[in-house]
């Protein structure tokens, strides 16, 4: 029995991608952030390769009542650099979670894709919103469930 490699086009990768839409209502960061990882990754897809974006967009709602368990939301500090002398900043999870707490899904998001160009390219298609409004709706994304 012979089996064959098949290879798809790029352009067929591309019409096969789907939005998803998630809420993130009461579910922990690490959690969602490991499920929505996946999906814009593209490990979800039969034809995953590594190496290839073939992932799905991923609009994610509600993300002020995100959660971190634990003393997670005092003791979590987030680190910058001003790239100047002595100038590191940093941000406690509950500042970060008050002042724009889209950034909370982004960067927990981003800190489990590769750190390489795809993986910069792959952050971008995670859409995320404080409320429960979006303007995707054009894109009919699904519903995606992510377990508690």
């Amino acid at each position: 029995m012979k089996r064959e490699t098949i290879t798809l086009p790029r352009e067929t990768l591309l019409a096969a991608r789907r939005w998803y839409l998630v809420d993130a209502r009461g579910k922990t960061v690490g959690r969602l952030a490991s499920a929505i990882a996946a999906v814009l990754r593209g490990k979800t897809n039969p034809a995953f390769s590594a190496h290839l974006d073939s992932g799905n967009f991923v609009v994610v709602i509600n993300s002020r009542q995100i959660r971190f368990s634990g003393n997670k939301l005092r003791g979590k500090i987030y680190y910058r650099h001003t790239e100047y002398p002595g100038g590191i900043r940093q941000t406690s999870a509950e500042h970060l979670l008050t002042s724009r707490p889209e950034e909370v899904l982004k960067k927990a998001v981003a800190g489990m894709l590769p750190k390489t160009p795809l993986g910069r390219r792959l952050a971008t298609k995670l859409k995320v919103y404080s409320g429960p409004d979006h303007p995707h709706a054009a894109q009919q994304p699904v519903a995606l469930s992510v377990g508690e």
